[in-house]
C-alpha cells in the first residue's frame, strides 16, 4: 500500500480529490460540491486536455464549465505533449493562483499517473541516451530476463525486491536509468522532492454490473454525438501522431482502426465497450494501492456525503498525530476496503 509523504509541505487544509473509474459519475457529482466549496476544479484527466477531442473523453459541456471554472480542460492542441510530471508542476501553480484569489481548488479525474505525479510526486530522473535502452533490448534477446533480473538484483536490490521479474519492461528501465545516470533508480525515488499540498482523496465506485452498464450507455450515446465526425477530423489534422497517446487509447484506437478499414463497426463499438470496461477495472485496481483514500458508493453518496467524509477526513490529517490517532476515522484502510468491496468492483 501507498501511504503519503510524511515531509510534504503543511497547507491551511488539505485540498479535495474526487476520483473514480471512468463513467462513475464524477462530474455530476463535483459540480455541486465546488459550487458548495466555491472551488474552482483542476481536471486529473489526461485526455481532456486536448481541445480537438472532447466527445470520446467525456469532456464537460460548456455549461457545466459556466457553472463552476475548470482548469485543463481544452488547453493543449493534440500536436503538444503534456505529461504527468508537466501537469502536477502547472496544477501546483493553478492551486497557488486560485488560493491567491482567495477560493479553493478541488481535483477532479480519473488519470491514475496524473493524480499520483500532483499527490505523490514524481522522481526527477534524468534523460538517458537511447543507445542505453538499445543496448539492454539486445542483451535481453541474447541473454533473457532473467539475466538481466539478477543484475538488477546485484546493482539496485531494493528496486529488484519491488519489481516483477516478468514484467520485463520495468526491469529494462531500472536498469536503464542506472547504466545511463551511474545511480540506481531507487535512489531518485527516495530522494524526491515532497510535494507542495496535501490531498484528501476520495473514490467513487459503483457495483460492478452498474458501472459496466453505464460504460456501454456511455459509448453508445459517444456514437450518437457524432465520435466517428470527431475522429475523421483528427485523423486529417498535421502533425497528428495516431499511434500515440491521446489518439493510440481507448476510444480513439479502435475508430482509428474503423476508419482504417481494419475492423467493421460492430466489432469498434464492441472493442470500445470491452476495452472501456478493462480499463475501469484497472482504475480500480490503481486506486486501491493507496491505503489513505477514502471509498464511497456512488449510488448513494450525495454531494452531502462527500462533503461530510471530506471535511471529516482534512479535520484528522490537520490534526496533530496524537489526536488523529486517538479519534475514531471513518474510513481507515480496513473501512476502504470494505467499502470498495460494498461497491462491488472487481480486481
Amino acid at each position: 500500500m501507498i501511504k503519503p509523504p510524511d515531509d510534504r509541505a503543511p497547507s491551511a487544509s488539505p485540498f479535495l480529490t474526487l476520483a473514480g473509474p471512468t463513467a462513475v459519475g464524477k462530474t455530476a457529482q463535483s459540480l455541486a460540491v465546488a459550487e458548495a466549496l466555491d472551488a474552482e476544479i483542476i481536471s486529473a484527466d489526461s485526455r481532456q486536455v486536448y481541445e480537438e477531442i472532447n466527445i470520446g473523453t467525456a469532456t464537460p459541456s460548456d455549461e457545466e464549465r459556466d457553472r463552476v471554472p475548470h482548469h485543463f480542460i481544452n488547453e493543449r492542441s493534440l500536436q503538444q505533449s503534456f505529461s504527468a510530471g508537466e501537469f502536477a508542476e502547472a496544477a501546483n501553480a493553478r492551486i497557488r493562483a486560485i488560493q491567491n484569489r482567495g477560493r479553493r481548488a478541488m481535483i477532479v479525474g480519473g488519470s491514475t499517473l496524473y493524480l499520483h505525479a500532483l499527490q505523490e510526486g514524481l522522481a526527477d530522473i534524468p534523460d538517458v541516451d537511447d543507445a542505453v535502452r538499445a543496448r539492454l533490448e539486445e542483451r535481453l534477446d541474447e541473454e533473457g530476463a532473467e539475466a538481466l533480473y539478477q543484475e538488477l538484483q546485484e546493482v539496485d536490490p531494493a528496486q529488484a525486491a519491488k519489481a516483477d521479474p516478468t514484467k520485463t519492461h520495468r526491469v529494462l528501465r531500472a536498469l536503464e536509468v542506472y547504466h545511463g545516470t551511474g545511480k540506481p533508480l531507487t535512489s531518485y525515488h527516495e530522494n524526491q522532492t515532497p510535494p507542495p499540498f496535501s490531498f484528501v482523496t476520495l473514490v467513487l465506485n459503483r457495483d460492478r454490473e452498474r458501472l459496466y452498464d453505464r460504460i456501454n450507455r456511455r459509448v453508445d450515446r459517444m456514437l450518437e454525438r457524432g465520435l466517428l465526425d470527431e475522429v475523421r477530423a483528427v485523423m486529417e489534422m498535421d502533425g497528428v501522431a495516431l499511434d500515440e497517446p491521446p489518439l493510440s487509447t481507448i476510444g480513439y484506437r479502435e475508430p482509428i482502426q474503423h476508419l482504417r478499414g481494419e475492423i467493421d463497426k460492430d466489432e469498434m463499438v464492441r472493442l470500445v465497450k470491452r476495452n472501456t470496461r478493462r480499463y475501469a477495472k484497472r482504475q480500480l485496481t490503481w486506486f486501491r494501492r493507496y491505503d489513505h483514500y477514502h471509498w464511497l458508493d456512488a449510488e448513494t453518496a450525495s454531494p452531502g456525503t462527500i462533503l461530510r467524509t471530506y471535511r471529516r477526513a482534512a479535520s484528522l490529517a490537520s490534526a496533530p498525530p496524537s489526536a488523529a490517532d486517538s479519534s475514531p476515522a471513518d474510513s481507515s484502510p480496513a473501512d476502504a476496503d470494505a467499502a470498495g468491496a460494498a461497491g462491488g468492483s472487481s480486481t
